[in-house]
C-alpha cells in the first residue's frame, strides 16, 4: 500500500518570518536569580511569570481586591490542610480580617479539635485498621458528638469553636475553629454520615449531627450569596477550596444554586482550587461551572508550600496603601 502514495514535495511548504509569529514566551517573563537574603517581594518579583506563578499572583490580587471591596473571602479546607501544619496560616488570615468565613468536612473538624486538645493528631491507619483500634479514641468521639448535640441549634462549626474555647484546651491557639469563634465569623462543618471516625461511637446521634450540619449548610449558603460584586462593576468575593476533593466542591455547587435561585447573581466572584492533585469535582464544581472564564484559578502543589506563598503574597499586598497599587502582585515585568 505504501507504494501507492505519491511523495510530498516539502520544497513547497509555506514559511513565514519569526517576527510575524505570536509568541507565548518572552525574555521579560523569565526567572531571575536573586541574592541571598533578598526580601520576599524581591524574591517573588523574580519568579518566572508563567502558569502556576501567574495564577498565584492573580488569586492573591483577587483576595486583596475582595477585601478592599468589602466582599467575603470564604476558605474551605480538607483534613490534610490541618495535618500538613497550615492551620496557623489560616488563623493569621482570620485575625487579619482577610478570611471572613471558614468551612470544612468532618475530617478537618476532627483534626482541628484533636490538635487543640493534645497538640497532636492523626494516626497510622495502615497499622490501627488491622486490629480494630482505628478511630476508637474516647475523648474525640465524646467531644465531637457533644458539639453535634449543641450544634443542632447553634450550628456544628460554632459549637465546636465554643467547645474548644470553653474546655480550656491547652493548644487552643492552634485551632482554626477557636480563632473563628473568637473573631465571630461563620465557621461551618459539612458532614457526610459514615465518613468520620466519630460516627462509630454508640453515642453518635444522627438526628443531632444532621440538624447541626444542615444549619451549617444554610449559613454557608448565606456566605456564598454575598460573593458577587456589589456594585456590579466592583470586585467580587473569593471562594478558596483547599484540599477537599469531594465534599466541599459538592457543597459549594449546591450553595451556588441556592444563592442564584434566590436572586444573588454572583457576578465577579472568583474561585480557586489548591491541591496536590487535580480532581474532577473541584475542576467542574469550583473552577468551571460557577464562574466566568478567567475567574477560576487552579494551582496544583503541596499545601505546605502553596498556602505559605499565597498568604505572604496577600499580606505583602494588603499591608500596602491601596493607592500605591498594592493589589498588583510583583512580577518580573515590573521589576527594575
Amino acid at each position: 500500500m505504501a507504494g501507492r502514495f505519491e511523495p510530498l514535495d516539502f520544497s513547497r511548504l509555506r514559511l513565514r518570518s519569526r517576527a510575524a509569529r505570536t509568541h507565548k514566551v518572552d525574555a521579560a517573563a523569565l526567572a531571575r536569580p536573586t541574592a541571598a537574603g533578598c526580601s520576599f517581594r524581591d524574591w517573588t518579583a523574580a519568579l518566572p511569570d508563567f502558569l502556576a506563578v501567574r495564577e498565584l499572583r492573580r488569586l492573591a490580587a483577587a483576595i486583596v481586591a475582595a477585601r478592599r471591596a468589602g466582599r467575603p473571602v470564604l476558605l474551605a479546607f480538607g483534613g490534610h490542610v490541618v495535618k500538613t501544619g497550615c492551620g496557623p496560616l489560616i488563623i493569621d488570615l482570620i485575625r487579619r480580617g482577610v478570611v471572613s468565613a471558614i468551612a470544612t468536612n468532618g475530617s478537618g473538624a476532627i483534626h482541628d479539635l484533636e490538635l487543640s486538645q493534645t497538640g497532636e493528631t492523626s494516626e497510622e491507619v495502615a497499622d490501627t485498621i488491622r486490629d480494630g483500634t482505628f478511630g476508637m479514641v474516647r475523648e474525640t468521639l465524646d467531644q465531637m458528638n457533644a458539639a453535634a448535640r449543641t450544634g443542632a441549634a447553634l450550628g456544628l462549626g460554632r459549637a465546636l469553636g465554643r467547645l474548644i474555647l470553653n474546655s480550656g484546651a491547652p493548644h487552643a491557639q492552634h485551632s482554626i475553629f477557636a480563632a473563628a469563634a473568637q473573631a465571630d465569623i461563620p465557621a461551618t462543618v459539612h458532614v457526610a454520615l459514615g465518613t468520620d471516625t466519630v460516627h462509630m461511637s454508640a453515642e453518635a446521634d444522627g438526628a443531632a449531627i444532621g440538624a447541626a450540619t444542615l444549619a451549617d449548610f444554610r449559613e454557608f449558603c448565606a456566605v456564598v450569596a454575598q460573593l458577587g460584586a456589589e456594585p456590579a462593576q466592583s470586585a467580587g468575593g473569593v471562594y478558596l477550596n483547599v484540599g477537599s476533593a469531594v465534599v466541599m466542591p459538592e457543597v459549594f455547587l449546591k450553595a451556588v444554586s441556592v444563592a442564584r435561585n434566590l436572586g444573588h447573581p454572583l457576578d465577579g466572584m472568583h474561585t480557586a482550587n489548591l491541591d496536590m492533585l487535580r480532581h474532577y469535582r473541584p475542576t467542574q464544581n469550583v473552577l468551571r461551572r460557577p464562574v466566568a472564564a478567567g475567574h477560576g484559578h487552579e494551582i496544583t502543589g503541596p499545601h505546605e508550600l502553596l498556602l505559605p506563598l499565597l498568604r505572604q503574597l496577600v499580606v505583602e499586598a494588603i499591608d500596602q496603601p491601596a493607592e500605591a497599587g498594592a493589589a498588583e502582585m510583583p512580577t518580573c515585568r515590573t521589576r527594575t
